[in-house]
């Protein structure tokens, strides 16, 4: 018989709002909402994420802030501290290769985990649940959401069923009778417009998704229509991809009135480039591809990207491929709306590259680490970068 595998996915509860809400026990009970400024109602961006308290009031993830305002004004507005948040993902992490090697990070704040090989040492597979549960609440005061399946697919619904500090477990047995109730948007990686062509043929529902011939779904999707029939079916093979690292690092803004000055759009450029920059060094790598993203004020995106032959983690290097993408982009009749940059490609750093680093690379870095232990004492707006120079507040 083949080997039965016990596959866990680990989500935080309204993570980014949660840490706010530990470290300061004023928010504790009250509406919180991670992400841009509201101004008012008249604010620009997104939520990020929000408290359980704030989603009473119909505030999700992805909204627009101005919604956000008028949904529940009086909440408390936040923007986010990736830096913080980082920290504390870290230290889940960590806890993680506790109970298993095998770890694959989908976000900052969910994992897939395989404790196939690893439970017995703590038990049964659900008291290896809980056990990683309780770790988590001792070491950061957080709660998750957990759901263990015999595959990815099934785990990763399971987590979203009894939010927050939930666990539900579903074994071999019961996997179908739990997946043909629930709607075709379950089904991880199945678009909204997948979601509309099944639904003009009759289907809703992942049940009737099983119960149709394989052959209309390839008909209606090739291949992938085979792919979705199988997941509908309880088959899912995919292994968790462990050893993984971050594969890329990014930083977007959101500007406060579309522009179409440069000036501004390079100072935005430059201090992403920052924020990069630093996010490299601390997460010991370098990356070879630099991505620029721009959005209009129609919402018209586009995403440029060039390769270097070395690694790179020099705010310097990062800005000059920046801005050469962006001189690229004519502004002239068009406003900008949101610029982005990421860096993937990502590599350990690499100790003969610094052996032979110039002399030049070397006083660039210990300027950078010593800039970096700044903004961890006072804030990162403590010290800023501008056309002339470093700038101390």
């Amino acid at each position: 018989m083949p080997k039965r595998r016990f596959i866990v996915h680990l989500d935080m509860d309204a993570f980014f709002a949660a840490i706010e809400q530990r470290d300061n026990p004023d928010l504790r009970g009250r509406p919180v909402v991670i992400g841009a400024d509201p101004k008012a109602g008249k604010g620009r961006g997104v939520v990020s994420t929000c408290s359980y308290e704030a989603r009473k009031f119909g505030i999700h993830s992805a909204m627009p802030i101005s919604t956000a305002y008028q949904k529940c004004p009086q909440a408390v507005f936040l923007e986010p501290d990736m830096e913080k948040y980082s920290g504390v993902s870290d230290r889940i992490m960590e806890i993680f290769y506790a109970f298993t090697h095998a770890v694959e990070p989908v976000s900052v704040d969910e994992a897939f985990l395989d404790i196939s090989d690893t439970y017995i040492h703590f038990g049964t597979p659900p008291q290896t649940c809980l056990l990683i549960k309780s770790r988590i609440k001792e070491v950061t005061g957080l709660t998750a959401s957990i759901g263990l399946a015999p595959n990815k697919l099934a785990a990763k619904i399971a987590s979203e069923i009894n939010k927050p500090d939930g666990m539900v477990e579903v074994t071999p047995e019961n996997l179908l009778a739990f997946l043909r109730p629930l709607d075709l948007k379950k089904i991880w990686g199945l678009g909204e417009k997948s979601r509309l062509i099944l639904n003009k043929a009759g289907i809703k529902t992942i049940g009737e998704l099983a119960d149709r011939n394989i052959r209309e779904i390839v008909a209606l999707f090739g291949k992938t229509g085979a792919y979705f029939w199988q997941l509908a079916n309880g088959i899912d093979e995919r292994e968790v991809e462990s050893g993984t690292e971050a594969k890329s690092i990014s930083n977007e803004f959101t500007f406060d009135e579309d522009t179409s000055a440069v000036p501004e759009i390079r100072a935005a450029l430059l201090s992403l480039c920052e924020r990069v920059s630093s996010r490299l060094r601390q997460a010991g790598c370098k990356g070879k591809t630099i991505t620029l993203k721009i959005r209009f004020a129609d919402f018209e995106t586009f995403t440029r990207a060039v390769t270097i032959k070395e690694s790179t983690n020099s705010v310097d290097m990062l800005y000059r491929k920046i801005k050469l993408l962006a001189d690229g982009f004519s502004i002239k009749r068009k406003r900008v709306r949101l610029v982005g940059v990421k860096v993937s490609g990502l590599l350990p750093l690499d100790i003969q590259g610094i052996l032979f680093k110039s002399e030049s690379e070397n006083r660039s870095e210990k300027l950078y680490q010593a800039i970096d232990e700044i903004r961890e004492k006072f804030g990162y707006d403590s010290i800023y970068r501008s056309s002339t120079g470093i700038t101390r507040k």
